[in-house]
């Protein structure tokens, strides 16, 4: 694991203790019992492609602090009329200034959301199902194997959410295919330099031979304009996920439009 994962994985440790003494005790929240908007089907049913999940970030440790005071409700409301398919919401507090409580905040925008954190702990996955995302974010290499990833999609379908799992090479597909994953996110960014490397994009996707069983992919990272979606979109992504461009923005609305005037519009034959 790099230094900048573990550092992440140090700074949960804290929550995940929290966690074990509230279940100790019987006072973990139970399951959200409202609608959970299907992740995947949002992306692949989208008319554009690839599809936009929009994300909300304040803060990041490569940029620091990205937009001050922001409202998670009107960005993903400002997301949600640009023509975002759907959302992804940083919940990890001391790095990227997140909150659980922001799903409850952005869900009245109406598109699914992705809990975007550093979950490595079936704890970390209760407390998710007790919120309304629809879909959280494992780690490949931050987990112990395929065998535990592999629980971790199971226990995560149990309380009806979505697993996406994320990669950053060849290694960490090896692992997300042999775990069953079907929602794959390939990060560009390199871990010990935080350096952006979009050709990993394709690259992987080429090296895993294109999707297969049904596979949903993801572009995260290094995706900050039109031509960068057009160049997803003849990649084969079915989605890309933008966070800081469009945070940093002086009007997020905007700047997803703009986005997205780079990406396909499927007709029926090809969608």
């Amino acid at each position: 694991m790099s230094a900048l994962l573990e550092r992440f994985r140090r700074a949960k440790l804290a929550e995940i203790e929290t966690l074990r003494r509230a279940d100790e005790a019987g006072t973990l929240p139970g399951f959200w019992d409202g609608v959970r908007p299907s992740f995947s089907r949002a992306l692949t049913q989208s008319p554009l492609r690839p599809a936009l999940i929009a994300e909300h970030k304040a803060s990041s440790p490569s940029r620091g602090v990205i937009r001050p005071g922001s409202n998670p409700e009107d960005i993903a409301r400002a997301y949600a009329r640009a023509g975002a398919a759907a959302l992804s919401v940083l919940t990890e507090e001391e790095h990227f200034q997140g909150e659980l409580g922001h799903l409850g905040r952005c869900r009245p925008a109406g598109l699914p959301m992705l809990r975007k954190d550093f979950l490595f702990h079936e704890l970390q996955i209760r407390r998710t199902a007790a919120t309304p995302a629809s879909a959280l974010l494992f780690i490949a290499r931050m987990l112990e194997g395929p065998e535990q990833l592999a629980r971790f999609l199971a226990l995560a379908g149990a309380a009806g959410l979505e697993g996406v799992v994320e990669i950053f090479d060849e290694a960490d597909l090896e692992t997300a295919r042999e775990a069953g994953s079907r929602i794959i996110q390939v990060n560009c960014r390199d871990l010990d330099t935080l350096e952006l490397d979009p050709g990993r994009h394709e690259a992987l996707l080429d090296k895993a031979g294109g999707k297969s069983g049904g596979e949903v992919w993801i572009a995260a990272s290094g995706v900050n304009s039109p031509g960068d979606m057009a160049r997803l979109a003849d990649a084969g992504y079915d989605a890309a996920l933008v966070g800081t461009s469009l945070m940093a923005a002086d009007d997020p609305e905007t700047a997803a439009r703009e986005l997205l005037s780079g990406a396909r519009r499927m007709n029926k034959e090809e969608a």
